[in-house]
């Protein structure tokens, strides 16, 4: 039987490169060649402190944020077919619960996701289930669009349903808080949508930096600058039409809530880390000024596919934002690179 590398994950700062198996596709599967896999905050905090969906003694190949090519399909698979460019959303629904019949996937309580529960791209090739291929999550993709910008679609997505959920309009104000990789593909969305003024909170001067590089109109420093007040001075008092905080923080959250206009819109982004998930948000602030306060995670099908069409319509690029790429033998030094925060985003090449 022909072999692979793949990067097995065994537990907690336990990954080891294993030849195993190349995955064969049954009835209704497909077969990826993968061609580029980013690497994800998630995977890290998997690696790092394990994930609920993965049992204590089970084995996984991480990696979520896909693409490649199609190199084989079973039976019943019409739609796909060897030689095809894809990338793939990670995100498989149960397909018959109230989310998955409203088109929310993301939301099914009872997901698969390939990386997490399923063997995901750290690997040369990756199976895609029956469920996966005949719910859409397989998004052909266009020769002008690169592998790696193809993967880096997923975390694309995810802003898209963020800034979806705050009805971010053409020359309305946002904040951005945090300038992480995540921080900044908001920014570049939000500057491909229209926005009026983009304005970015970030202590780490180097970040400060790339979001000045990434088309931010204005960049606070928070330690050394009153958020609030340098908010309210380039809004004319007004305060942010939209926050993004980008940052896992109760402190950022309450924060944020005190930075939008009046019927502003906030979005808590990043999730908080276990334990420390409570913010004391000022709720007259909401109440008076009619805030409101949304929460997204990961994207749908939909919001997958049209930020597809934006990477291949050449007018936005994340390209800038894949500034390491690494061989799959190197996973755990790409794993560092993109725990050290040097990098935006690490790229393995299978």
């Amino acid at each position: 039987m022909d072999t692979m590398l793949a990067a097995v994950y065994h537990g907690p700062h336990d990954i080891r490169l294993e030849e195993v198996p190349i995955p064969q596709p049954g009835p209704g599967e497909a077969v990826m060649r993968v061609r580029a896999a980013s690497v994800c905050a998630t995977d890290l905090r998997i690696f790092n402190h394990g994930h609920f969906k993965i049992p204590e003694g089970a084995v996984r190949i991480l990696g979520h944020e896909l693409a490649g090519e199609i190199v084989a399909v079973g039976e019943q698979v019409t739609y796909l077919s060897p030689g095809m460019r894809v990338a793939v959303a990670p995100n498989v629904g149960c397909g018959v619960c109230w989310e998955c019949v409203q088109g929310n996937n993301n939301l099914c309580p009872d997901y698969d996701a390939f990386g997490i529960t399923l063997d995901g791209g750290f690997a040369g090739y990756m199976r895609i289930t029956a469920p996966a291929v005949q719910q859409g999550n397989v998004v052909e993709i266009p020769d002008n669009l690169s592998f790696v910008e193809a993967a880096l679609n997923e975390p694309l997505s995810c802003c898209y349903n963020a800034q979806q959920a705050c009805h971010l309009a053409p020359g309305e104000t946002i904040v951005i808080m945090g300038a992480g990789p995540m921080g900044l593909m908001h920014l570049l969305l939000a500057r491909y949508s229209g926005a009026g003024q983009i304005i970015v909170s970030e202590v780490q001067e180097a970040r400060a930096r790339q979001a000045i590089e990434f088309g931010a109109d204005l960049v606070v420093d928070p330690s050394q600058q009153d958020l609030k007040e340098a908010v309210l001075k380039a809004t004319g008092g007004r305060g942010a039409d939209v926050v993004i905080v980008a940052v896992g923080s109760a402190a950022l959250q309450e924060q944020a809530v005190e930075l939008a206009a009046r019927r502003g819109r906030v979005n808590f982004f990043a999730g908080l880390a276990a334990g420390r998930d409570r913010a004391c948000v000022n709720s007259n602030w909401i109440h008076y000024r009619q805030v409101t306060i949304t929460g997204t995670t990961g994207s749908n099908h939909r919001q997958y596919r049209q930020t597809l069409q934006m990477l291949a319509s050449g007018q936005l690029s994340l390209q800038p934002l894949a500034t390491a790429r690494r061989p799959l033998p190197e996973v755990e030094a790409a794993l560092a690179d993109a725990a050290s925060g040097a990098h935006l985003k690490v790229v393995l090449i299978p």
